[in-house]
Order: C-alpha cells, then structure tokens, then sequence
C-alpha cells in the first residue's frame, strides 16, 4: 500500500492486520466483493479500491507461486542481491535495484499488481534480502549477523 508516507501506513499496520486477517494470503484470497465494500468503509486503512483489489488479486497469485517454487520464501530469495560494501551515509540509499525490478517485472508478468520497483525493494529490505543500514549502526550489524546465520529456502 504505497503511495503514501511510509510512517502513514505504519501508524495504521494494526488496522491492516484486522483488516486482512493478519495478512495470511490463503484468507484475504477468499475476499468477496462485500469484503472490498467492508474494507472501503474502514476508516482505519488506506482506502484505495485499486490498491485493495490489487491486494486480493495478489493473494489470489500467491498460491500459483507456492505451487511452483514450493513456498513464497523459495520464490522472494531467488531475488537476493549480491552482498555489498556496507553504506557510509544516507546520501548513499537506493529506493530499488537491479533485483528488485526483475521481481517486480516477473510479479506483474505472472499477474500481480502494485508491485513496482521501489514497493519490491522495500519489501526486499523488510524481509531481511537487503541490508541498508549505514556502516555504524548497531541495527545494520544484528541485521548482517542474522543474514549470516539464516539459511537461506530452496
């Protein structure tokens, strides 16, 4: 649900996790069109019919690549950068990659909406694919000792 300031959606993420039954895929693929009315009259979320579609289509699509990749991480991982230098300062942020559009044109390939480049890298950056916290940051060091122990999905 980008768009928007980032900070806007966080400040709402309790009412999007209502709002979708906790973002479990399988639940909000059963959403109906009364489920779009319902989310259009919530006061709590970003109410975008495109958006909230698009995140039902989405979901529907999410089961096609468990079947083919085993699992929704399987898929994501494939996209994994290469590791780089840790940044210096945050002139040096990218909003997407080089990874992060190829999935984004394989996802609207395969039928998936709202998926453009930077939306992907965000995710890329919340799952863990990517490490973009600046040299010196304690949380940039946890982040790259857990990418470093995590066994990456097959």
């Amino acid at each position: 649900m980008s768009g928007l300031s980032w900070l806007t959606i966080l400040r709402k993420r309790e009412n999007f996790r209502r709002a979708f039954r906790d973002f479990e895929p399988a639940a909000v693929a059963r959403f109906t069109t009364r489920d779009v009315t319902r989310l259009m009259n919530d006061a709590g979320i970003v109410r975008n019919r495109a958006k909230i579609e698009a995140t039902i289509n989405n979901a529907r699509r999410h089961a096609d690549l468990v079947k083919e990749f085993g699992s929704f991480p399987a898929y994501v991982w494939r996209y994994e950068p290469k590791p780089r230098r840790r940044l210096l300062d945050q002139s040096e942020l990218a909003a997407t990659s080089d990874e992060a559009i190829a999935m984004s044109k394989d996802l609207r390939r395969r039928g998936w909406g709202f998926v453009g480049p930077t939306t992907v890298y965000s995710f890329m950056q919340a799952m863990g694919l990517v490490n973009d916290h600046i040299r010196g940051c304690a949380a940039g060091a946890q982040a790259q000792r857990l990418r470093r122990d995590f066994i990456r999905p097959q």
